[in-house]
């Protein structure tokens, strides 16, 4: 069974909510990104999104924007993402990693190829924002047979696709809570909730969301309707702001810390 169900499954048993980081793979650098992950999952995290840097991010506001810039400068791309799960993995690290990543570096690396290294790789989940349901059956086709969910993301504006997209989901259904990019938010769209329940009624797929979520009042909101709760800009402004202390081979843990305790504030 994939790592991702056997999440969920033990979640519900307990009736939690799952939450799941981004971040950036190699942001400030590639060791630093492992001792993060280690502390996520230290933190109370039950999954991972995994980041791949990308130089024309449609669906990311500027704080994951810059992220990419700084990771991109390592030169990380779709290989040394997996490389670096790995490394998380040999570091001891547990929880399920799932892939964000856009299409075109999918397609540069080759399909047959990608979902061989992610089966390798150990990476239970892919998120590939720009990939449409419409044009994504050989993709799901190559997951399915790695053993790896294409997880689909759900938008207030899918209207009469819900159905279609929910009919070929993998894994969770990731529900955008929020229209336009991601980027931390005070508040989110009137029909959040409804909307949510909406996708609920169409699956039996665990639901989680995502885009604007940045505190622990907005993680205990919709830990209330939802299976997951995605919380992305919010740690990455967070490992920003820690950079300084991070870079710091002395201070290194007092910045490691400094995320941890984020985290932990989430999940409470």
């Amino acid at each position: 069974m994939n790592l991702m169900d056997q999440t969920f499954q033990q979640l519900k048993l307990q009736h939690e909510t799952a939450l799941i980081p981004f971040i950036t793979v190699g942001d400030p650098d590639l060791d630093i990104t492992v001792d993060i992950i280690k502390q996520l999952e230290a933190a109370g995290a039950d999954m991972v999104e995994l980041g791949v840097p990308y130089s024309d991010p449609l669906a990311d506001g500027p704080v994951i924007q810059r992220a990419s810039q700084r990771a991109l400068q390592h030169h990380v791309n779709i290989e040394v993402v997996i490389e670096t799960a790995q490394k998380a993995r040999n570091a001891g690290v547990k929880m399920p990693f799932i892939l964000f990543t856009y299409f075109n570096p999918v397609l540069q690396m080759g399909l047959s190829r990608f979902f061989t290294a992610l089966h390798k790789g150990d990476i239970s989940g892919v998120i590939i924002p720009d990939l449409p349901i419409e044009e994504s059956e050989e993709v799901r086709e190559l997951a399915d047979a790695a053993n790896v969910h294409l997880v689909p993301l759900v938008a207030p504006t899918s209207n009469d696709r819900i159905s279609h997209i929910l009919s070929k989901a993998r894994g969770f259904v990731y529900c955008v809570s929020s229209l336009g990019v991601t980027g931390e938010r005070a508040s989110f769209f009137s029909g959040v909730e409804e909307f949510i329940q909406t996708v609920k009624e169409r699956t039996d797929l665990p639901v989680a969301i995502g885009f604007g979520i940045s505190s622990g009042e907005q993680v205990a909101r919709f830990s209330k309707i939802c299976d997951g709760v995605v919380v992305g800009s919010a740690i990455v402004r967070q490992i920003e702001a820690n950079i300084p202390l991070l870079l710091d081979a002395k201070r290194r843990e007092e910045g490691l810390l400094q995320i941890k305790q984020f985290v932990s504030q989430l999940k409470q």
